[in-house]
């Protein structure tokens, strides 16, 4: 069942956050629902604007359908994930997305507040959900590359202000995180004291954390044994998604834990079985994969076993 990420944003709040995953393909589809029906959990489903270039946005949505169908006690939102305002009237015209992200965040404030307003009042004629950001994550994933110099914290100030005149129904802060596998050096990490300014000012507003990905080092490591090159990568250690709930963090976006997992069983697979040309020999091998690790993140966001109380808030 598909269903706007309002509807879980009301559910979630404060108590436990919704994991957002990003897909490319049918593996990742699969393992996806999957791991989020063994886990119970409600989830967001993310397509970039990468994505709907590599396999068409008309194939993506297919295998979606479909995926909806083949597990139909799923709950999750379909959401375009770092979109630009041509990209979301279009997704939002398509009548398939219940949710879209405007990411205006590298124009100037009036101008983000302007281009967000567009898309809110474009998306909110025909029951779509907006996702905003204010602040800019550094870091390098996708079409995103940001040098961590120009990366910039969400001013909580602004924050107010910004809700206030977009219209947007949540917000993605910039807290401390960056795009890609290379988050954090040394003891770098979430800074829960922007965090917390921001949930002051904006009390029961949802807020979205992006580039949240823990890469784990023994993901990390297995890869590099097999032949990767993954050094100094570090990430969001995943024991701070509950207190980031605690403080307003209704959606955590992950993507790069899925490529590593990806990543590592195909590595393996070509390191261990050097005559295996089947491409779905690996391919099970990682939607089973990816459908645990998905179990996981769910269960370290606190929203494992939440699907029935879910649903029935959205019937």
């Amino acid at each position: 069942m598909i269903v706007t990420t309002k509807e879980l944003f009301k559910h979630a709040y404060g108590k436990y956050a919704i994991g957002a995953y990003n897909i490319n393909n049918l593996e990742q589809c699969m393992g996806l629902f999957r791991g989020n029906i063994d886990s119970e959990a409600p989830f967001i489903l993310q397509i970039s604007k990468g994505a709907r270039e590599y396999a068409d946005k008309r194939m993506l949505e297919a295998i979606i359908r479909t995926a909806d169908e083949v597990f139909p006690k799923a709950i999750f939102a379909v959401h375009l994930d770092h979109g630009d305002e041509e990209t979301c009237y279009e997704c939002i015209d398509s009548g398939f997305y219940s949710s879209v992200m405007i990411d205006a965040s590298h124009a100037s404030f009036d101008e983000n507040v302007a281009i967000t307003k567009r898309v809110v009042e474009a998306a909110h004629a025909k029951g779509v959900v907006v996702e905003a950001e204010l602040g800019v994550l550094g870091g390098v994933e996708e079409h995103i590359k940001v040098d961590e110099g120009d990366a910039r914290l969400t001013n909580p100030e602004e924050a107010e202000e910004f809700v206030a005149r977009s219209g947007c129904d949540s917000l993605a802060c910039a807290i401390g995180t960056s795009h890609g596998a290379y988050k954090f050096a040394g003891s770098q990490g979430i800074h829960f004291d922007v965090l917390e300014g921001i949930q002051k000012r904006l009390p029961g507003f949802p807020l979205v954390m992006h580039g949240s990905s823990s890469v784990p080092q023994e993901e990390v490591a297995r890869i590099n044994a097999a032949g990767g090159d993954l050094g100094g990568a570090k990430g969001v250690d995943e024991n701070q998604f509950a207190r980031s709930a605690q403080l307003g963090v209704t959606k955590v976006n992950i993507d790069t834990d899925g490529r590593l997992v990806w990543c590592r069983v195909h590595r393996e697979m070509f390191r261990d079985q050097p005559a295996v040309f089947d491409l779905r020999k690996p391919g099970k091998i990682f939607m089973s994969e990816y459908a645990n690790f998905i179990a996981h993140k769910n269960t370290k966001l606190g929203s494992a076993g939440m699907l029935e109380k879910v649903r029935g808030l959205v019937k």
